[in-house]
């Protein structure tokens, strides 16, 4: 109860609509996963709350996140409470669509029918998702024109919302990845589809859960990666400021910066990978050589960076110059 108390305490100044918003989303994903095990209606081989869940909890964890983010902006604060405002009910709206599409056991996207529901969807979608990546670049850009913390953490939210923007791009894609086809919804009926997420095989057999496409390229993977890099970022963050306390080389908050740019710079490295390969028709349980050579420039250009940054760290911290920061930093705290 404790640690509850502390927690509500703790969010009391951050952005009361996405903390609204965020609250309903986790509500839906249990809501959704409950369903799983009493409603068996199918869609594409998975449940027709499959899709809710994964929506809720993105939606949910992402909203949170730009909740507290929002709260930590000295320049521009009514204009991202503005902005937070219309992100969280343009996403509740989005969201909606998506469990009002699975309660009527049809498709959400890329559903051409001529039918009320399909008809109220495209609609919802074609005026909710624009919000969404337009408010992610402009809260990119007051971040970027100030600081919201020290500087590591200032990286890992530009880095991070650098990501979740370009996410929202490759999501753009997926309406133009696949051609018109028919298929059919939970009830067995024909449902006129005008667009995938699949590339080389727009509805082809999926992975447990996540339904990313085994047959060929899915761009939902790169989206999902940009999409959660501020959240794996900014956990790094916390970390290394938690090894800080006990490793006197990175109590330098430029150190900390460093580390977290590079990290920024290998998880773009990988998005991008994921995008260049996907947008090629592998699918990601498949990763072919020229992908793999990717991912291994990527890693040696890490190692090397995060060691010569680590090794230059130890260095100064061992000379007396060093010695003697860490003793006015103790000092200080």
């Amino acid at each position: 109860m404790t640690i509850l108390a502390t927690s509500l305490r703790a969010m009391r100044g951050w952005h009361r609509p996405l903390v609204v918003n965020a609250t309903l989303m986790f509500t839906l994903t249990l809501f959704s996963a409950a369903a799983l095990f009493v409603d068996d209606r199918l869609l594409l081989g998975e449940s027709v709350w499959v899709k809710p869940m994964k929506f809720g909890f993105a939606m949910g964890v992402y909203g949170l996140t730009l909740a507290w983010l929002l709260s930590k902006l000295h320049k521009g604060r009514r204009l991202g409470w503005w902005l937070g405002t219309i992100f969280a009910v343009a996403g509740l709206l989005d969201v909606g669509a998506v469990v009002l599409a699975a309660a009527h056991g049809t498709i959400s996207h890329f559903n051409n029918n001529a039918e009320p529901v399909a008809e109220t969807v495209r609609t919802v979608f074609s005026f909710g998702v624009a919000p969404l990546l337009l408010i992610t670049l402009v809260i990119a850009i007051l971040v970027l024109i100030q600081r919201t913390g020290d500087r590591a953490m200032t990286s890992a939210l530009r880095a991070g919302l650098g990501l979740a923007a370009a996410s929202m791009v490759v999501a753009l894609w997926l309406s133009n990845s696949a051609g018109p086809r028919t298929v059919t919804d939970a009830d067995g009926d024909p449902v006129s589809m005008n667009g995938g997420h699949g590339i080389g095989d727009p509805d082809g057999n999926g992975m447990f859960l996540t339904n990313w496409s085994t047959t060929g390229g899915d761009l939902r993977v790169p989206h999902f990666v940009g999409l959660h890099a501020i959240q794996v970022l900014l956990l790094m963050t916390a970390i290394l400021g938690v090894l800080a306390t006990s490793h006197g080389w990175l109590r330098d908050e430029r150190v900390r910066a460093r580390l977290v740019r590079i990290a920024g710079l290998a998880y773009t490295g990988v998005f991008a990978a994921l995008t260049w390969q996907a947008k090629r028709g592998i699918p990601v349980t498949q990763l072919d050589r020229q992908t793999l050579m990717v991912f291994a420039g990527v890693a040696v250009f890490t190692i090397v960076t995060a060691a010569a940054v680590v090794a230059g760290a130890r260095r100064r911290s061992a000379s007396p110059i060093g010695r003697e920061q860490r003793s006015e930093a103790r000092a200080r705290v």
